[in-house]
């Protein structure tokens, strides 16, 4: 099953965290849709609210749903939401459905806080899991936060749930770092044998990290603001997941297929107990 999916780079700074953004947002989502993208994937906190995530609730929930509707888009939208009535602050991930629905929401899990967010006067505070897939019409997807790409374990454990796509939001102001992040993804979508995708808000003079790479190649990749699309093909994942390796060329694959059936569980624990 071939699709495209797009992810987004939306030129930011920290003061325009408006109902503003909504506007634009909604502009990047038609543009996405023009170019048959169906899922539909936002940075980190955009569009937002961010600063006034102290108010608590997620106030462009319906609007986001709207546009999502209007699109007939998948669409994954971050926000900061207060826990409770307390001064801790979760980063959320809503997944809407292309009819509206809202059919599941991701709590960034890892690291435990205190985290960099203090930098903005946020009270950080990581979330209990679930690790969830998402269930769609195309296949499962998955969702993580930022630099939650990086320990391998989450996005092993949402490839063994049966995502076949993860989109990886970050929030931006990497700098030095945009070539590890680059990496990270592609090697998640080699090991895990899936389709990564990148993207991050673009503050000041920096470039975005937008990629999006299958287990056998980088399909897309922009550091521009703007819109990010690409046709991916579930089908050969799937295939890669259900075949063997074999010896012998011309090979069938550009990666080695099978590797998700190669977990050993009694071997890590012999190993390492705690695992």
């Amino acid at each position: 099953m071939k699709l495209k999916i797009a992810t987004i780079q939306p030129k930011c700074n920290f003061k325009n965290d408006t109902p503003e953004r909504l506007d634009q947002a909604e502009v990047y989502v038609n543009e996405a849709a023009a170019k048959g993208a169906s899922i539909v994937c936002f940075p980190e906190h955009y569009p937002g609210p961010v600063q006034s995530a102290k108010d608590g609730g997620y106030p462009y929930r319906d609007r986001l749903c709207e546009i999502a509707k209007d699109n007939n888009v998948y669409l994954i939208a971050g926000a900061m939401e207060r826990v409770g009535d307390t001064d801790k602050i979760n980063l959320v991930e809503l997944v809407i459905s292309s009819s509206g629905t809202v059919i599941g929401k991701y709590i960034r899990t890892t690291p435990s806080g205190p985290y960099i967010y203090d930098a903005w006067d946020v009270n950080y505070h990581e979330g209990e899991g679930p690790l969830e897939v998402f269930d769609t019409e195309f296949g499962k997807i998955g969702v993580l936060v930022c630099s939650e790409m990086f320990p391998p374990e989450l996005s092993r454990i949402l490839a063994l749930k049966g995502a076949e796509i993860i989109f990886y939001p970050v929030g931006g102001g990497l700098y030095d770092l945009k070539r590890s992040f680059q990496t990270i993804v592609k090697a998640r979508a080699v090991e895990n044998l899936l389709y990564a995708a990148t993207c991050s808000n673009i503050f000041g003079v920096e470039s975005g990290v937008g990629l999006i790479a299958g287990p056998e190649e980088v399909i897309a990749v922009s550091p521009k603001p703007g819109v990010l699309v690409a046709e991916i093909d579930l089908e050969r994942i799937r295939w890669l997941r259900e075949t063997d390796e074999v010896f012998g060329f011309p090979k069938q694959y550009k990666t080695l297929p099978g590797v998700l059936k190669w977990r050993r569980p009694d071997l890590y624990r012999k190993n390492y107990p705690n695992w």
